[in-house]
């Protein structure tokens, strides 16, 4: 038996810059952290040479072809896993589905993948880990979406993570003062917005837009560059403000990335106290994310009663085997 455990990720800034029609004409870069929400994948030996899968459904099958879970399936192709295993997950968060904005459905490919080649005997790079999951759901299975997400997932801590035109990623952990770290976590605050929002209906119009959008991605990347500066300085100060920046340049993005109950909470927290905050993900629900000095959080946690806070930790390590009988 094998246990991978892969933990989600908050991004800060540079959303959007991920999509290869960005990329290719120039670079994107964002600024992201891996929290301590995990995705848990288990993969055991079978007896038989029959597939089960467990999780919000059950599947057992006899040919690989025939596992309705795109991402396991595409897994076990390309890991060359395909008969005779039992293959299961769970998260600490919502089910790893659309909609929670903290990356579940690449934390998840990541750990399936990080699962099935420890069943295999193999130890692969962590790079190696993220691009085979980025390939799996845009290459292979064709989803409208960028890369950043793979790579928290896969590394974990808070990196600037560039994405050149050549297809290279570089991960450039972010270096500063342990407080500086310990201070922004504490200015955090992240509520479920209550709504579990589809990102295939928002970022197939994001991605066709990318050429009109470009000047705002161009100024998405230099937010997140400015937040990397921030913290070489250890100066917060700004960081506020760069999220709400971030979210209106996100909101041009495509339409029904925010909505009214969406704008209502989010003046509400900036009435209370917030500095400036951003849903997370591509929008339309999931995740609301406020940075809020500790002095004003409860009067922002008031203010937003009717929405569940969660509370998260940074993440330093990224996605590892944590059993192995």
């Amino acid at each position: 038996m094998i246990i991978s455990k892969t933990p989600l990720r908050v991004s800060f800034a540079g959303g959007g810059s991920d999509f290869k029609d960005y990329y290719k004409k120039k670079y994107g870069a964002v600024l992201s952290v891996a929290v301590d929400k995990y995705i848990y994948v288990t993969v055991n030996k079978k007896f038989d040479d029959l597939i089960r899968l467990s999780y919000s459904h059950t599947e057992i099958v006899d040919d690989v072809e025939k596992i309705e879970h795109n991402l396991i399936r595409e897994a076990m192709k390309l890991t060359g896993v395909t008969k005779g295993v039992d293959i299961s997950y769970m998260s600490d968060m919502l089910p790893a589905r659309e909609g929670t904005g903290l990356g579940a459905s690449s934390a998840l490919a990541v750990g399936i993948l990080n699962a099935l080649h420890a069943f295999r005997g193999e130890r692969v790079p962590t790079s190696k880990l993220a691009e085979e999951a980025a390939m799996i759901e845009i290459e292979i299975l064709g989803h409208p979406m960028g890369k950043q997400d793979h790579y928290p997932a896969a590394f974990g801590n808070l990196n600037f993570i560039k994405f050149n035109s050549d297809e290279t990623v570089s991960v450039e952990p972010i270096i500063c003062k342990s407080e500086t770290k310990s201070e922004l976590n504490n200015n955090l605050i992240l509520f479920y917005s209550g709504i579990n929002s589809s990102s295939s209906a928002i970022l197939p119009e994001q991605k066709e837009k990318i050429e009109a959008n470009c000047q705002f991605l161009d100024k998405a990347v230099q937010l997140a560059e400015e937040l990397k500066k921030s913290f070489c300085n250890n100066d917060l100060k700004n960081f506020g403000s760069v999220l709400h920046q971030g979210w209106e340049l996100k909101q041009k993005y495509a339409s029904n990335i925010s909505n009214h109950l969406i704008n209502t909470c989010y003046q509400k927290a900036l009435s209370a106290g917030a500095e400036g905050g951003k849903i997370l993900g591509s929008g339309g629900g999931g995740f609301l994310l406020l940075y809020c000095k500790p002095e004003n959080q409860n009067k922002v946690r008031h203010a937003l009663s009717n929405l569940k806070e969660t509370s998260f930790k940074f993440e330093s390590e990224g996605s590892k085997i944590v059993y192995v009988d």
